[in-house]
């Protein structure tokens, strides 16, 4: 029998078990709570049958956040050859099984891969996320799909960066039924998640590992070492809350509103959105999920600086509709809501942030919270901080490679 792995969600109880290889007939599913309709086995991970001895002192590195970027690093820098070499915890307000906040971005994302504006570094590192993730599509965490693009412009070219990135792309004949702002397509295989299975499994994996998890909201940098005073390592994954964490102060971090329907709609089995002329505040797509009852995310909006969490009724009307417009089989009776959702996502003008720097942290004072390592004899310590934030609407999509660049950097920075 294989060994049992169980977490307790907000709403049940998540038993995985872990088999030796890819999913068989033989395999045990995880059971999932009501509102997440959708069975997956997972494969025994490689380092629980080759556990390595660790030799001296590891790097005790702590991660600040648990979303997609934080529990992704943290999946790196713990496997394969070298890992033994690190200790690692992750500190949150938000953990993975709190799938119904709102105070974090990636239980709300889209998740999958979806066309992005070019540029030569993230290229990389949506290639990379690609490849694993439909690497990935054995397992069921990941679901490879047909996808439709269509363009409201006629020269697309420009626009098909990605081309090389995709599987199977090619062009699309338009049919006469499909709004007439719409010029040009092309369809191609693409990949997709469900945040809901994949968060949770990112964690059980971590916590075979031995990573600890902290469900903690800091304010400051300088809470750390008060926490684990022998770290030698900071990695701010914190998202949004990279605008308000005293020592780092991104101004320059802000979110974007997403207003999303997850519905069952057993005969939609394509990804499919629009690629408008120019940047609107609306955003057309439908993206299948893993999920044996057809599990589909409709979106959505795109609003910029709009940190309003509300769900608009309005807004919900028009973003079915016009995805209908696209799927016309979303309006078959056999099509329910499941729920509609609002997520912030967490961009940063500019891009991304994926660099290190040091930083004196004070490690006593009248402002420094002291947790149980605090050592109040000290005053302050010169510390690596390794930042990945500020992804905005590509998380997932960009998720592996930008975490190994980050976890590329640390190694670098620590051996130095």
């Amino acid at each position: 029998m294989p060994p049992i792995l169980s977490l307790r969600l907000a709403s049940a109880d998540l038993v995985i078990c872990l088999g030796d290889g890819l999913p068989s007939s033989n395999s045990s599913p995880i059971a999932l709570a009501p509102h997440l309709p959708s069975y997956i086995t997972l494969p025994l991970p490689a380092f629980a049958r080759n556990m390595s001895t660790t030799t001296g002192t590891p790097h005790h590195v702590v991660i600040l956040g648990a979303g997609v970027i934080g529990l992704t690093f943290a999946y790196l820098l713990t496997n394969g050859i070298g890992s033994e070499n690190y200790k690692v915890t992750i500190v949150a307000r938000d953990m993975p099984e709190d799938l119904d906040s709102q105070a974090f971005a990636s239980p709300w994302a889209g998740a999958n891969w979806s066309p992005m504006q070019y540029d030569e570094r993230l290229h990389k590192w949506e290639k990379q996320t690609f490849d694993r993730l439909w690497d990935m599509a054995p397992t069921g965490l990941t679901l490879r799909s047909p996808s439709k693009v269509y363009f409201e412009q006629e020269d697309i070219e420009n626009e098909l960066w990605w081309k090389d990135l995709v599987r199977n792309i090619r062009p699309l004949e338009l049919d006469p039924s499909l709004p007439s702002n719409i010029k040009k397509a092309v369809e191609f295989d693409t990949v997709s998640l469900n945040p809901g299975i994949y968060l949770p499994w990112l964690k059980s994996e971590l916590l075979l590992r031995g990573v600890e998890f902290v469900k903690r909201r800091l304010v400051s940098l300088n809470e750390v070492h008060t926490y684990a005073k022998d770290a030698v390592a900071i990695v701010n994954a914190t998202a949004l809350g990279a605008r308000s964490l005293i020592g780092v102060q991104d101004t320059k971090v802000f979110p974007i509103r997403g207003q999303t329907i997850v519905a069952i709609a057993p005969k939609a089995k394509e990804f499919v959105t629009i690629i408008p002329k120019t940047k609107g505040t609306d955003a057309t797509y439908l993206i299948p999920r893993p999920s044996p009852s057809g599990m589909v995310l409709i979106g959505g909006t795109f609003q910029p600086n709009n940190w309003d969490t509300s769900v608009d009724k309005a807004t919900a009307d028009g973003i079915f509709q016009r995805a209908k417009a696209l799927v016309p089989s979303l309006g078959d009776p056999e099509t329910r809501i499941i729920s509609h959702n609002v997520g912030l996502r967490p961009a940063r003008e500019g891009g991304p942030r994926v660099e290190t720097e040091y930083i004196e942290l004070a490690l006593s004072g009248e402002l420094v919270p002291r947790g149980p390592d605090a050592d109040t004899g000290a005053g302050s310590k010169k510390t690596l901080v390794v930042h990945a934030y500020g992804f905005g609407p590509a998380g997932y999509q960009q998720s592996w490679g930008a975490a190994a660049e980050a976890v590329g950097l640390l190694k670098a920075a620590l051996s130095a």
